[in-house]
């Protein structure tokens, strides 16, 4: 593919001009999604740190206006999947066809750079596991044949922690493909005033349709291998460890966080600094996104709430309180 001037400049970029880059885009699309702006910083620092994303919320708060603000701001091709018990992996990953007597791989949504895979859990455990190889390895495999997937490629899932009517819970391997988990809450009072009151041509429906580009998918790798550089130091790497290792001894704590959950928060980490403007990453840093990064990781018991996401979030935050921070 032959690069125009504009993507020679901008992967050329220095760490200080991808900050100002990626600044744009956390306020463009915090425009969107307004009084969320750290959950908006959030996501773009899992997609900066190449991992996939789950949001986790009641319907109506702006989980697909999210999703779809990003891939624009961002200049990711984008697919939306509306998950039903219905849905097949081929409606997913694709399928061959027929065509002029011989038969050809129709790409499914999987194919996106960004692919809202919206209420997965409506759908059934088949075609939700069709979609572990390419959420870890970036490809799929269909008819013994395998597709190479973009390097950008994210899967955003959403789905209502509270319905669960016809919903099948993701299992514990498919939630340790995600990087991070989510909630983006009720808007504060006069965010939600101002929905009601401002004109149209301010909607978030309105904004969103406006958007346009700030960076391109190259763009936004060459931002992803800058951020992967940051420093961890060796006893920031140790306290990392250490909130990890006490998720896998706590008495109230059937199944502890993975390796792939520790790599998960130490590159979450990494892009999260970059974005704060720092070449390494501080105690601060990793205590402040070890929540979103392991609660879902983990499988609690005890009490009245046994193995529900609250009692995982209370659970994370004694380790974090428990365990000393290097000074």
């Amino acid at each position: 593919m032959v690069q125009t001037r504009e993507e020679n400049v901008v992967l050329a970029m220095t760490p200080a001009q991808a900050r100002e880059r990626l600044e744009r885009v956390v306020g463009k699309v915090a425009g969107v999604l307004r009084g969320n702006e750290e959950v908006v910083r959030l996501l773009i620092a899992a997609i900066i740190a190449r991992g996939h994303v789950l949001i986790e919320d009641v319907p109506g708060v702006g989980k697909t206006t999210l999703a779809r603000a990003a891939a624009k701001v961002l200049g990711c091709s984008f697919a939306r999947v509306q998950f039903t018990a219905d849905m097949l992996p081929a409606d997913v990953l694709g399928v061959h066809v027929l065509h002029d007597g011989d038969f050809v791989f129709k790409k499914g949504p999987i194919f996106a750079q960004l692919v809202l895979a919206d209420e997965v859990n409506r759908a059934s455990p088949k075609t939700q596991s069709a979609m572990l190889e390419a959420m870890s390895e970036r490809q799929v495999t269909v008819d013994d044949q395998t597709f190479v997937l973009d390097d950008i490629f994210t899967v955003l899932a959403t789905q209502n922690p509270v319905e669960h009517h016809g919903a099948y819970p993701l299992p514990e391997s498919q939630l340790d493909r995600f990087m991070v988990r989510l909630t983006i809450g009720y808007p504060p009072p006069h965010e939600e005033k101002a929905l009601l009151t401002e004109p149209v041509g301010k909607s978030p429906a309105r904004i969103l349709d406006e958007l346009q580009p700030v960076l391109g998918p190259r763009q936004v790798m060459a931002i992803a291998d800058l951020a992967a550089k940051v420093e961890i130091a060796d006893p920031v790497a140790e306290y990392l460890l250490a909130l990890v290792r006490a998720t896998r001894e706590h008495t109230d704590i059937l199944m502890g966080c993975s390796p792939r959950g520790s790599m998960a928060l130490a590159a979450l980490c990494r892009a999260w600094a970059f974005l704060a403007g720092r070449s390494y990453v501080l105690p601060d840093d990793v205590k402040q996104l070890a929540p979103t990064v392991l609660v879902h990781r983990i499988v609690a018991t005890g009490g009245a709430a046994a193995g529900t996401r609250t009692r995982a979030l209370t659970v994370i935050e004694e380790i974090i309180a428990q365990v000393p921070a290097p000074r």
